[in-house]
């Protein structure tokens, strides 16, 4: 029997999991979880990437003290973020964290030197303020010039376990630097930056197997016999691996976790100027696709709130709470550059509704249905904006990741965006980054086979749209909200 371990880290909790392939079902076992967070010194915000390292290492320990001495290993993880390390292979600074305040006006500042419309053009990104080309500029020049390669998160912990360095793609297009027509680094950027091609190392496809477990590591550890594969990188990417879908229908998905994913999966890049101007991005996907979406703040508000409230509730008790309040009572536009990284998430959504003369959610459950009320609306318009700029019409929505377990907010989503919403599996990101290990070992022939597999092994929730009782004056409220604050900065 055959085991695939997927590393997975989001920006606050990582896990490992296994999986078998049985009787064309997959089988997931989590083997080890634990928490991530950046952390502040000297007034910047950084990742403790070691811990991250060292986690893995316990999680493989574990996979072999469950009794899996071979199998096969990839690694997702969070996008945007980057490591310097010099020629010897060792790193060079601590790891920012996207959320660090240091780039909050750098976009305004590298954009007199070259046009929106042109970084857009060639690489089809939305503009992010954390986004690496935005963080690069901002970084001290000494240091960059020292580094001997660029790599990114999940880039760096692939390296420390095979010795091998490579930019896997899916995860590389999120830095803002690729070009959508050549495929590669573009040059105009890099010379912007002061950076050379050769500070990057390949850009490499996702199911490139890339070797085995350093023998020092297998060794010093006990670890299992593992061979490790690149698999997309970016979480989001593997999450769309694992949506259960037979890439037949017309269809969209909201990856929901941290971050609100919302896009579709297209065999081209669209990046025209109706696209740049709603802010829409062309993050490159597994085998040659593209994925065309939009970020959305997501549930790093209610985790905020939650953790700021002494995490006294649980997320589905926050769930319940919420269900119990007024619907619509209060909103916040969730884009908004001020739900970034505030010192209090909680008083920043009160601070907004007494500013826009709303009432103020004081209670658990009050800020948890705000927040959920205006996910839903936010999905909404982001949802309008994909079908216009494609010109699909969409059949069915997937949401897949955390927040399909969040009954509430899937209702509200089918209600508002009056579409069928199948929510589901949960575990999509380690899905997907296990499927690519299977396809690369030749035991799923490709993705419309994953999400056969996908849809037998894992149940979803069905939600048929209902009808909103006030619907049109509430979003009349909604479209007056966004013009009383349009001059407010958004961060997409």
């Amino acid at each position: 029997m055959n085991n695939y371990l997927a590393v997975d880290i989001g920006a606050s909790s990582g896990r490992l999991v296994s999986a078998t392939l049985q009787g064309g079902q997959l089988h997931l076992q989590e083997l080890h979880r634990f928490n991530n967070s950046f952390t502040e010194k000297d007034g910047h915000d950084y990742w403790n990437i070691d811990d991250l390292l060292e986690e893995i290492i316990q999680g493989l320990q574990k996979a072999k003290q469950n009794g899996i001495h071979s199998c096969t290993l990839g690694i997702d993880t969070w996008a945007v973020d980057y490591v310097l390390l010099d020629k010897e292979g060792n790193r060079i600074h601590e790891v920012y964290a996207y959320r660090d305040a240091r780039t909050l006006h750098a976009p305004d500042r590298l954009h007199q030197l070259i046009s929106r419309e042109d970084v857009y053009e060639k690489t089809g990104i939305q503009e992010l303020n954390f986004n690496t080309l935005y963080q690069l500029f901002v970084h001290d020049r000494e240091q960059l010039a020292q580094a001997d390669k660029i790599l990114m998160v999940p880039d760096y912990l692939y390296y420390r376990l095979t010795g091998i360095m490579v930019n896997e793609m899916t995860n590389a297009s999120t830095m803002q630097l690729l070009n959508v027509n050549t495929r590669e680094f573009d040059e105009d950027l890099l010379s912007l930056l002061q950076l050379r091609r050769d500070q990057f190392s390949e850009l490499a496809e996702p199911g490139r197997v890339l070797g085995s477990l350093l023998p020092e590591l297998v060794q010093k550890y006990n670890l299992p016999d593992c061979q490790i594969i690149l698999v997309p990188t970016h979480d989001t990417a593997s999450a769309v691996a694992g949506v259960p879908s037979q890439r037949e229908e017309s269809w969209a998905y909201i990856s929901s976790g941290t971050w609100s994913l919302l896009g579709m999966e297209q065999s081209e890049a669209l990046n025209t100027k109706a696209a740049m101007q709603a802010n829409y991005t062309n993050e490159w996907g597994a085998y040659g696709t593209y994925r065309f979406l939009k970020n959305i703040m997501g549930l790093w508000m209610i985790q905020e709130v939650r953790r700021e409230g002494g995490s006294a509730h649980s997320f589905a008790e926050l769930t319940q709470l919420a269900s119990a309040e007024t619907p619509f009572a209060s909103l916040v536009l969730c884009n908004q550059s001020s739900f970034l990284n505030p010192d209090s998430m909680t008083l920043e959504i009160q601070r907004f509704c007494e500013d826009t003369g709303q009432p103020i959610p004081r209670t658990p459950g009050a800020l948890a249905r705000c927040i959920f009320d205006s996910l839903a609306l936010s999905y909404r318009d982001a949802l309008h904006e994909l079908q216009r700029l494609t010109d699909e019409t969409v059949a069915k929505l997937h949401i897949v990741g955390g927040g399909a377990n969040n009954e509430l907010l899937c209702q509200l989503t089918a209600d508002l965006l009056e579409i069928e919403v199948q929510a589901g599996p949960s575990e999509s990101t380690a899905i997907g980054n296990i499927v690519v290990q299977l396809i690369s070992s030749g035991a799923l022939e490709d993705l419309k086979a994953a999400g056969r597999v996908i849809a037998q092994s894992f149940s979803t929730r069905l939600y048929k749209p209902q009808l909103l009782e006030g619907s049109k004056e509430l979003l009349d409220r909604w479209e007056h909200l966004k013009r009383q604050t349009m001059s407010t900065t958004q961060i997409s």
